[in-house]
Parts: structure tokens; C-alpha cells; sequence
């Protein structure tokens, strides 16, 4: 079975998604300036950590380079005169501690390559635009009838994906879009069942999944030309933006949040899920819905990207749905991302957090009830409801679908199988994830209810009526075997005296009581 269970040797495959947090340890004085001294972490291991060392200017770069974001972020002044005392510098830590809080805890801030190579250098210091173009040239070089316009700068979200505008020699006026993509952590298919499956993209026509004009691969990364669209995706709608504008700049702070109309959402959130049935249909491993992977073509939604699952690429909303153990299968991890979509038509902004405990007003109820289903407490604990049930929900239910154009997307049968396998192994990483995740928010919750002031008072008075008790019951021992011995003595019992024992002395544990 043509199937490898891991990449290549040598190759590490970072899951970006994975989030960084960052606590200052300390802070050293020298000469004119300070020193800060971090412990980064990846995930949940604390021995997946590391140590970088920055000074304040550094922060500063840093903080200039994400202004393109139009955010008002709280690094902490500048300040000429007096920055070496110590008061001062403690100050100072605790803005750029929290200052560091915010960007790690943003959702789009936290995933893009600034904050990356700020944190984590070792792994993000190599130029992605750089190899891209190196890729791309080798192509040109068989495929010569393609031209690079310009490169499109930092117009997606993935720090190992680059685009590029493009244009076909012998027709200069019409303008395409070159994606080239890095391998991911779960990329499981073999190097030849890989390639197929990309090359196999372009045949695929579906009324709701954007064309792929040609598409071709390696064994280490995949490069794909689509049609060029003007308007953009559906996030572009949603937040009035330009798509050749960077990520950050499009959609971290949108001068004006509104949602789309009812007609709009119930029309695109119907064709939406009427694509994402044809693929689970077709067993064909999905994962990265959201509304950047959405073409808008006149009043049509098609869906983009297919090709990220066999990349192996990793979810841009991952670190949500990683958090929920019922979440575990690629067509439910599909319907949660229709969640954060539906949110975003309705409401013109993504969800603070997830889950949801109340939903803002909406155009109609139905639109409530289908978030309820995706994005509530209830929902990401018990389970996500099926493509088909979202289907039958009022609030699509009764939409009708103009487009007659036939789906076509042939699979051979052994190709088919090799991506149940894969989706199968891409499945149970995530499971494995949930459950490390899972355990360790259990052994927080007990050390943080174990060191709570409430349970410390409890295991104090505990501590108090044990010492009572044992001092109680070692002076009724204590009075027994004297009594004891004076009876002995005066029965003129032969046997000699046997001093009384010495009492236990009171417990110490209300002075020494772990917190």
C-alpha cells in the first residue's frame, strides 16, 4: 500500500498552529541598556520550551512591523532619562510581559511570521519568499509559457505559502494567481499518491469549488495557478477589503464591522455546505474552511484550497477545535469552521471566543439556532450535528440553487484509499492532541483548586481537629496504662513496674500544610 507513516527523514514539520506563549523570567542591566530574559513555550509541554533574550528596541521593531495592522498594541514608552532604574526596568517588565500577552493570545497576530521569528528564531529564520521563488523558477524552466507579474506579499495567513501574480505569455491582459506551498505535519500520503492527487485537481468541477487552471508537485511542495479574481473572498466582502492587501492589514482591525444580509448568508451558507457534502461524499479530507478560502464569483461562493489537506497543512482555527475532544473527524471539524464562518457573514467579526455562551442579535432566529449548533457550550462538548442536518435546518432548508452545472471529480479507487488511510492518521494525531491537552487542563484545575485560599482552609481545619483528635487519644492512653500499672502495684503482682509511654507528640501539619 503505497502509504508512508512519516516524512522524510531529516525534515521537520513545525505545526504553526501550535500556540507560543511567552513570560519574561528576568530582566540584567548593562551598561546603557537592559536585557530581557524569556522562556517561550510551544503547546502544553513545558519541556518543549526555550530561552530568547530581547532588549527593549527589539519590542520596538517588532511593534513598528505590526502597526501594518492598524492595532493599538500596549508596548510600554520609551523612555530617555532614568530607563536603568530598577524601579523603573520592574515597571517596564510588567508592560512588556503584558504587551507580549496580547499579540500571543490574538488569533491572527499569534500566526503570522513577525511574532514567529520574534519568539522563535531557530525555527522561523528562514526566507519563505526566498525558497518559493526558487521553486517557482524550476517550474518556469519546463513551463515556460507562464510569467511572474509581481509577488503578492503576505496576502494569505500560512508563513510557509506564497503567492504570486501571474500571466501567460501569448495573453498578457489576463491575470492569474500562483500559491506554492511547504509540506505540514500531516502529510501521510506517499510521495507518488501525493503528486497524483495534486495533479488530479485541476480536473475537478464543481459549481461551488474554485478552478484550478493547473496544478503540479514534488516531493516536498506543491505549486498551483488559479484565475485571478478581483473581488477577492468572501472575507474580502465581509470586511470591505482589498485582496492585495497583507493579512494583518485586510482583516486585524476593520475600520467598519456590519455582517451581510439575511439573503446573503442563507444563499452562501447553503452553497457552502452543499460543496462541503460532495467532498465528504467523495471521502475527500477537507479541514480548512474559513472565509479567506471562500472565492466570491458574482453572487456564487466556491471554495479554494483543496489541496491543503493533502499538504498535510494544519487548520487556521486548529488551536479552537483542538481544545474539544467530540471534535475529532475532519467532516466534524468541517462543520465547526461553518460555525465560525456563519459568524463572521452574520455578525462582521469573528466570535471573541469559542464556545459561544450568548449570541448577539441576529437577522433571524434560524441563523442563531445553526451557531448554536457549531459554536455553544453545548455543541463543542457534546458533538457537532452532520453536513446533512445543517441541510435541513430552516434557515437553508428552503434556498434554491440556480447553478445546473454537473459536479465531476474522479478518484481512482487506489488513490481513494490512500487518503481514508491518510485521513485516518491526520484524525489521530488530532486525537492524540485533544487528549494531551485534555490531561493537562485536568492537572491545572486540580493544582489550582489544590493551592485555592478556600481549600487551603479546609486542609487547615482538617490539619486542627487531626491534632485534636491524636492528642485527645494520647491522653486517654496515657491515663489507662497509668491506671493500669496502679493496679498492678497494689496486687503485689511481682512483675516490674513498666514506666508510662511517652505521648505522641501533636501533629505538625497545620505549620507545615501544602499550598
Amino acid at each position: 500500500m503505497a502509504f508512508m507513516e512519516k516524512p522524510a527523514a531529516g525534515k521537520v514539520l513545525l505545526d504553526d498552529t501550535v500556540p507560543l506563549t511567552a513570560a519574561i523570567e528576568a530582566s540584567q542591566s548593562l551598561q546603557s541598556h537592559t536585557e530581557y530574559i524569556i522562556r517561550v513555550q510551544r503547546g502544553i509541554s513545558v519541556e518543549n520550551s526555550w530561552q530568547i533574550i530581547r532588549r527593549y528596541s527589539d519590542f520596538d521593531l517588532l511593534n513598528n512591523s505590526l502597526q501594518i495592522a492598524g492595532l493599538s498594541l500596549p508596548l510600554p514608552p520609551k523612555k530617555l532619562i532614568g530607563n536603568m532604574d530598577r524601579e523603573f526596568i520592574a515597571e517596564r517588565q510588567k508592560g512588556l510581559q503584558n504587551y507580549l500577552n496580547v499579540i500571543t493570545t490574538n488569533h491572527i497576530l499569534s500566526n503570522c511570521e513577525l511574532v514567529k521569528k520574534f519568539l522563535d528564531p531557530n525555527n522561523y529564520s528562514a526566507n519563505y519568499t526566498e525558497i518559493a521563488l526558487q521553486h517557482v523558477s524550476m517550474f518556469f524552466r519546463s513551463e515556460p509559457k507562464w510569467e511572474v507579474v509581481e509577488p503578492l506579499k503576505d496576502i494569505g495567513w500560512r508563513i510557509r505559502k506564497k503567492y504570486f501574480l501571474m500571466k501567460i505569455k501569448n495573453q498578457p491582459k489576463e491575470r492569474l494567481v500562483l500559491s506554492w506551498a511547504d509540506l505540514g505535519p500531516d502529510k501521510y500520503l506517499s510521495d507518488k499518491d501525493f503528486q497524483c492527487l495534486i495533479k488530479l485537481l485541476p480536473s475537478c468541477s464543481h459549481p461551488y469549488i474554485y478552478r484550478v487552471t493547473f496544478a503540479t508537485a514534488n516531493e516536498s511542495s506543491a505549486l498551483l495557478i488559479r484565475m485571478f479574481n478581483e473581488k477577492g473572498t468572501l472575507k474580502d466582502l465581509i470586511y470591505k477589503a482589498k485582496p492585495k492587501d497583507p493579512f494583518l492589514k485586510k482583516y486585524c482591525n476593520p475600520k467598519k464591522i456590519q455582517g451581510l444580509e439575511l439573503q446573503q448568508i442563507k444563499t452562501y451558507g447553503r452553497q457552502i455546505l452543499e460543496v462541503l457534502k460532495f467532498l465528504h461524499d467523495k471521502g475527500f479530507p477537507y479541514g480548512h474552511l474559513h472565509a479567506s478560502n471562500v472565492m466570491l464569483d458574482g453572487d456564487t461562493c466556491r471554495l479554494l484550497d483543496l489541496e491543503n489537506s493533502l499538504l498535510g497543512l494544519p487548520s487556521f482555527y486548529r488551536s479552537y477545535f483542538s481544545q474539544f475532544r467530540k471534535i475529532n473527524t475532519l467532516e466534524s471539524v468541517d462543520v465547526h469552521c461553518f460555525g465560525h464562518l456563519l459568524y463572521e457573514m452574520t455578525y462582521g467579526r469573528p466570535p471573541d471566543s469559542v464556545p459561544v455562551d450568548s449570541f448577539p442579535p441576529a437577522p433571524s432566529m434560524a441563523v442563531v439556532a445553526v451557531l448554536e449548533s457549531t459554536l455553544s457550550c453545548e455543541a463543542c462538548k457534546n458533538g457537532m450535528p452532520t453536513v446533512s442536518r445543517l441541510l435541513q435546518m430552516p434557515l437553508f432548508s428552503d434556498v434554491l440553487l440556480t447553478n445546473s452545472e454537473k459536479p465531476q471529480f474522479k478518484i481512482p479507487t487506489k488513490l481513494k484509499e490512500a487518503l481514508k488511510i491518510a485521513k485516518e492518521c491526520i484524525e489521530k494525531r488530532l486525537i492524540e492532541e485533544q487528549k494531551q491537552i485534555h490531561q493537562h487542563r485536568r492537572l491545572r484545575r486540580a493544582q489550582s483548586h489544590h493551592g485555592s485560599e478556600e481549600e487551603r482552609k479546609r486542609r487547615k481545619i482538617l490539619a486542627r481537629k487531626k491534632s485534636k483528635r491524636s492528642a485527645v487519644e494520647n491522653s486517654e492512653e496515657h491515663s489507662a496504662k497509668y491506671s493500669n500499672s496502679n493496679n498492678s502495684a497494689g496486687s503485689g503482682a511481682s512483675s516490674p513496674l513498666t514506666s508510662p509511654s511517652s505521648p505522641t507528640p501533636p501533629s505538625t501539619a497545620v505549620e507545615h500544610a501544602p499550598f
